[in-house]
């Protein structure tokens, strides 16, 4: 099976993927339901769709936790449904989205996965119809969600999940587990603000990473230190007080992830 669900609180499921072991979600209520990001293709996109009619053929509305590939090239199989973004996530698949199906795909073709480029390459990227700039509140099938953009740190159009009755928070890419967390077009300078206020808003709720197993609070709160030293980092090398090779040296992430943390604005 090229996925699994696993069910994390009640009625609220994830389901995870060994392709760049993807996280998605899926809250169920009474008469509607609602998709967390939805993969980086049409097919793929098909594929989660299908496996949520599986579960349930109530009406969906689809959120996606911000515009990269992974999480958002897949939505066009769920339409028509409405699908919710933060403003920043529509302009930057508007201003980006060719130019990252053309990358992918010749990075997927470089690695020898022909099909999966022709997927990408096939790809319609649909852009999100509701938008968000700072909260908004989605009721699927009786069920509240809070959108919350809490500010700049994987991208700048991240997008926080809160399902209060359930006691979870989808994080998108703000959290990552398995893997150091990604700059390329990150904020290392805002990433540790904007995470505590998850932590602030989370409690003790299961954070759902946008890759790798769901977590507790005491990972985020692990994670929030190691992002916040990085930003020290940064910090340092800018002002010529560090240089880069130390900053290196004390990073709590791999050399590539470092450097690429240093080489970003802010």
């Amino acid at each position: 099976m090229e996925g699994r669900w696993i069910e994390v609180a009640d009625r609220v499921l994830v389901r995870r993927y060994a392709e760049l072991d993807l996280s998605v979600g899926l809250v169920l209520g009474d008469g509607g339901c609602l998709v967390v990001d939805t993969r980086g293709d049409e097919r793929q996109g098909a594929e989660l769709a299908a496996e949520v009619r599986r579960i349930t053929r109530d009406p969906w509305t689809v959120v996606l936790t911000h515009a990269h590939f992974d999480h958002s090239f897949g939505t066009r199989p769920f339409l028509s449904c409405p699908v919710w973004a933060h403003e920043d996530c529509h302009a930057d698949l508007v201003a980006d989205g060719a130019e990252t199906k053309e990358a992918w795909a010749r990075r997927y073709r470089e690695q020898g996965r022909p099909d999966v480029a022709a997927d990408i390459e096939k790809t319609e990227i649909v852009l999100p119809d509701r938008l968000v700039t700072d909260r908004a509140e989605v009721t699927a099938g009786g069920r509240r969600a809070v959108l919350s953009h809490l500010g700049r740190g994987h991208s700048r159009c991240d997008l926080v999940i809160a399902v209060p009755d359930a006691g979870v928070v989808f994080a998108g890419d703000l959290v990552e587990n398995g893997a150091p967390p990604a700059y390329a077009d990150a904020f290392p300078l805002e990433w540790p603000d904007t995470l505590g206020g998850l932590l602030g808003l989370a409690g003790d709720a299961v954070v759902v990473p946008g890759h790798g197993d769901p977590v507790d609070r005491a990972f985020v709160t692990a994670q929030h230190a190691e992002i916040e030293a990085v930003a020290g980092l940064c910090r340092e090398v800018a002002a010529g007080r560090m240089s880069r090779e130390e900053a290196v040296r004390r990073s709590p992430y791999p050399e590539d992830t470092t450097l690429t943390a240093l080489d970003r604005p802010g």
